[in-house]
């Protein structure tokens, strides 16, 4: 059985160092490129969105690679996630691949689901042995998001942002090496040290953006143009509304810490959105109002083209943008996205709020 599943930001190392530690061959994806844009452009439905095209571009450079299994997380509710792996079979089927792929649904917090679906590891795998390459994995997990919020704050201090991220790269290439939880640790308060030690201006008083909208967009860099480099480059600090270890975190372990923090956002968007729509799309609308009263300059939602829940937020945003006299910047993503108008875009809205900064006096915008 050789192994592979699709990118998303970082989610590759924490995935392929579970599975190589449970004993399986695993076949990542090469890092997501053009080719792979394109695969799944000529491939899918033209009205699918950007996440599923770029997915059965990972799978079909990972099946030329001798991958014969498929890892995909399923789905539920508006959101069409829950159909991607039946549309991805179908095309992966018509293009004459053979292959095995194994759909992880939702398992609302039920341990005993998530073990039934992995019968393939269990079989074979003891349970110290299967406890032990989780524990690492989730740390990695959790490490990496940790690094990641601490570089998108230090970038607007930083003389030279782009020396943040190349710290942030040699990190993420040393954790993918280790196989110790207390080095992983080590490794995060190393890179903080060697950011400290950069030329750094702790004077400035950076504009704040945070970013909200559908998973996938957010987290994978490919498809947001490296939004957060971008704006950290432009002397923003920025702060996402979702990292992975979060959502791993609310949907295998349930507890009063998650319940809290999600009814904390339930609570915030209600004046505005009352129900669960698919996806992110309630916590596109919560998130934006807790970044408003955190005091944040601005907002920016990022959506994939056609995705349900994010239109559904998207049309909301104007009126919480008017009431709270809060910038939001809804970026709608696909293949055609480029990068000249993307930064131009980008720009603008920076300086948008650089001058609405400037000209607050009293706390009224004049």
């Amino acid at each position: 059985m050789k192994v592979t599943f699709p990118h998303m930001g970082n989610m590759n190392l924490s995935i392929k160092s579970l599975f190589n530690n449970l004993g399986l061959d695993v076949i990542e994806p090469p890092p997501i490129t053009k080719r792979t844009l394109d695969l799944g452009v000529k491939y899918s439905p033209e009205f699918a969105c950007l996440p599923l095209k770029i997915n059965i571009g990972n799978y079909i450079e990972a099946l030329e690679l001798g991958a014969d299994t498929i890892i995909m997380g399923g789905g539920i509710g508006p959101c069409r996630f829950g159909y991607y792996a039946e549309v991805q079979k179908e095309i992966l089927n018509d293009l004459g691949y053979d292959y095995e792929m194994i759909v992880l649904e939702p398992f609302q917090s039920r341990w005993e689901n998530f073990i039934k679906q992995f019968k393939f590891i269990f079989k074979h795998v003891e349970w110290w042995k299967f406890i032990s390459a989780w524990r690492l994995a989730w740390a990695k997990c959790e490490v990496i998001d940790k690094a990641n919020e601490y570089v998108n704050q230090m970038r607007a201090y930083a003389i030279e942002p782009q020396s943040v991220t190349k710290l942030y790269k040699e990190f993420l290439r040393k954790l993918e090496r280790t196989e110790d939880k207390r080095e992983l640790y080590s490794l995060v308060i190393g890179l903080k040290d060697k950011i400290l030690d950069l030329d750094l201006d702790m004077k400035r008083d950076p504009l704040k953006i945070g970013i909200v909208g559908e998973i996938y967009v957010v987290l994978e860099p490919f498809t947001n143009l490296n939004l957060e480099e971008k704006l950290g480059e432009m002397g923003v600090i920025v702060d996402r509304s979702i990292y992975l270890s979060d959502w791993v975190s609310e949907h295998l372990f349930s507890n009063a810490s998650n319940t809290a923090k999600h009814h904390k956002i339930e609570e915030a968007a209600e004046p505005y959105l009352e129900h669960f729509v698919g996806g992110h799309g309630l916590e596109t609308i919560g998130q934006t109002i807790l970044y408003d009263e955190k005091g944040y300059d601005g907002v920016i939602q990022l959506a994939p083209f056609t995705c349900m829940p994010e239109i559904v937020a998207q049309s909301i945003l104007p009126e919480i943008s008017k009431e709270r006299n809060l910038p939001v910047l809804s970026l709608v993503l696909d293949e055609h996205t480029g990068d000249a108008g993307f930064i131009t875009r980008l720009e603008a809205f920076v300086d948008l709020l650089a001058r609405k900064r400037r000209d607050q006096v009293g706390g009224q915008v004049i």
